[in-house]
């Protein structure tokens, strides 16, 4: 167990330290490798910086990680608009419920940008548009604890050391700053973008430099270099978390405006389709693709491209976000339950969970409580609570879990039942139906020897105090989702993500490979000034990564809601996997993968 992640950890450091590699084959694709932010990596980076576990990491599986991760999702929706007349994103009254952990909630990626070729761990971040890197500093986060952690020398941006750099004044037809150039069309392009959490923001100006990937062969051997010439910030000035470890490195933006990385790639022909594809595996392996449109095979449902207007009920404020991947659903289906709606959603990858608003919260909710068999509990502790409502304990025994390993869970002995979760899915405006196949998270309870057994679930879904419902990362997990901009089309189809294949064509394709826990691709910043969103797509292909179809779901008996049982000091542990064969989760499972960067860290 413990060599096959190191082979992985190696290929990840490897990449970062050599830049890339050349190889024979005709390349069919470009990337770089990403490091979560809670791998061993930037967890040590962390700790050296002076922040404890016990305090801004919690660990995954406990009742802090969710509510975390529920308070950065709330944040986020925050960030993205709050957009005034002179093009200003707003911020929220307070941050007292948005936390960020030492490095976010972010996953980090190591590219290499100018002439020579200097090395950057950038947090990727879908949210916002503008990549930016430290460079010529006024104000940086220190990057001496990071090279010491890595064993490389990231080192500032400097256009003055770079052959390749070029000044972005303001005339450029990427900067959108009119009120800060003033009418000095031979001026550098400044940029600012503000974050949420207390004065933390970026700001410097453009400048223009090439930006370096992989290419990768059909069978996923490294290819020829190839590069693109990209628009981004030289961060000159860094505020707040920037300054005590949240992405001390930079800023990969993967936004819709056209200053963002994807859509530069399309500019210069580097990749022949304008979208990109996002895949994440029940076990936290994941892919991201730039440059191909999605299979014929797939399904799809078309985007509602526009700003959304909404209100904060807590907050007592409103916002207006920039033009997001809204889409359209029709009903909801939940076992043997199809309830009719009418609700839009925007397609997030940048959020942890999924957020509903009433009545879609009720309707999927209930419906859910009225077909499974466990008795619904409430796990919260004096010390936290967990973010979900419908939370049920398992009937059968659980065998201990591990920390470090990857584990089985023993069957349910022939006295008890496996439990039976009812299919969820979502029928899309066509009639396409969109599945959900990862709906649930798993709770432990860890007892006094470290040991930690899996007592129960919840429904992953949280009602929403913003006007505006967000398909989040977990309703997406186990499907290849395409966001293809070209058509303004939403495509999908179950996929094994963790053996992703890519067909051989005239199609460049971008690939980026890497590691996540279940909140994944968070998004850390809005821009005020020279960034919105624009339309991100992406590609599937249809071959031997695909799952054979779902069967249809048993009829489940209904059972009576008790929200009263009590389980004190429960933990939440990685999902389980669904039965393909009966459309169910039960307790005969295979394996349970707990957390991935806790293995990781365990082979440094």
């Amino acid at each position: 167990m413990a060599r096959s992640n190191k082979k992985f950890l190696v290929v990840a450091v490897g990449v970062a330290v050599a830049a890339f590699v050349v190889a024979g084959a005709e390349a069919s694709g470009i990337g770089f490798d990403l490091h979560h932010r809670s791998s061993s990596v930037v967890r040590q980076w962390a700790e050296a910086r002076g922040y404890p576990l016990d305090a801004p990491w919690p660990d995954h599986g406990s009742p802090e990680y969710y509510q975390e991760l529920s308070r950065h999702d709330r944040a986020l929706f925050a960030r993205r608009g709050l957009a005034g007349a002179d093009g200003l994103v707003a911020f929220a009254p307070s941050n007292a419920t948005f936390q960020f952990t030492s490095l976010g909630f972010l996953h980090y990626a190591f590219v290499t940008v100018g002439t020579p070729k200097s090395a950057f761990l950038v947090a990727l971040d879908t949210g916002s548009d503008l990549f930016w890197v430290p460079c010529d500093c006024q104000q940086c986060a220190p990057l001496d604890i990071l090279n010491s952690t890595l064993g490389v020398n990231l080192q500032p941006y400097s256009p003055r050391l770079s052959s390749t750099s070029k000044p972005v004044t303001c005339a450029h037809k990427l900067c959108d700053r009119p009120n800060a150039c003033a009418g000095n069309a031979t001026s550098s392009c400044p940029y600012g973008i503000r974050y949420v959490s207390a004065n933390t923001s970026s700001s410097g100006v453009l400048v223009e430099d090439l930006l370096y990937f992989t290419g990768e062969g059909p069978d996923g051997d490294a290819g020829k270099a190839l590069q693109a010439s990209i628009v981004f910030g030289c961060g000159q000035v860094q505020t707040g978390l920037f300054l005590r470890g949240g992405a001390p490195d930079g800023l990969l933006g993967l936004g819709m405006e056209k200053i963002s990385v994807p859509s530069a790639l399309t500019t210069s022909g580097l990749v022949s389709s304008d979208s990109f594809s996002m895949c994440f595996a029940d076990d936290g392996a994941g892919r991201l693709n730039f440059g191909d449109a999605g299979s014929t095979g797939q399904s799809e449902t078309p985007f509602l491209v526009s700003t959304i207007q909404l209100s904060s009920h807590s907050l007592n404020v409103a916002f207006r976000f920039r033009p997001s991947y809204n889409v359209s659903f029709t009903s909801i289906n939940v076992g043997t339950d199809s309830s009719p709606a009418a609700f839009t959603a925007i397609m997030d990858s940048g959020t942890s969970f999924t957020y509903l608003n009433e009545p879609e919260y009720s309707t999927l909710a209930k419906s859910f409580n009225s077909q499974v068999q466990e008795k619904r509990t409430n796990f919260n502790s004096s010390g936290s609570t967990i973010p979900f409502e419908y939370c049920y304990a398992f009937r059968c025994h659980i065998s201990p879990l591990t920390s470090f390993a990857w584990v089985a869970l023993t069957y349910c002995s022939n006295d008890q039942k496996d439990p039976l979760i009812p299919t969820v899915s979502l029928t899309t405006k066509g009639g396409a139906d969109f599945p959900v196949l990862n709906p649930l998270v798993v709770l432990g309870s860890k007892n006094s020897n470290g040991q930690v057994r899996t007592v129960g679930y919840c429904l992953a879904i949280i009602k929403n105090d913003i006007t505006v419902n967000i398909i989040g990362q977990n309703f997406m997990t186990g499907l290849k989702v395409v966001f293809n901009r070209e058509k303004s089309v939403l495509g999908w189809q179950e996929f094994d993500c963790k053996q992703m294949r890519f067909s051989v064509d005239n199609q460049i394709q971008v690939i980026l490979a890497f590691q996540t826990e279940s909140e994944t691709l968070t998004r850390a910043t809005t821009p005020f000034p020279d960034a919105g969103n624009k339309n991100a797509a992406a590609t599937a292909t249809p071959d031997a990564g695909s799952p054979p179809p779902r069967a249809a779901p048993a009829p489940l008996k209904p059972k009576e809601n008790d929200g009263n049982t009590t389980f004190p000091d429960a933990a939440p542990v990685p999902p389980r996997p669904r039965s393909a064969s009966s459309g169910h989760a039960a307790c005969k499972l295979g394996g349970l993968s707990l957390l991935l960067p806790f293995l990781i860290a365990a082979l440094v």
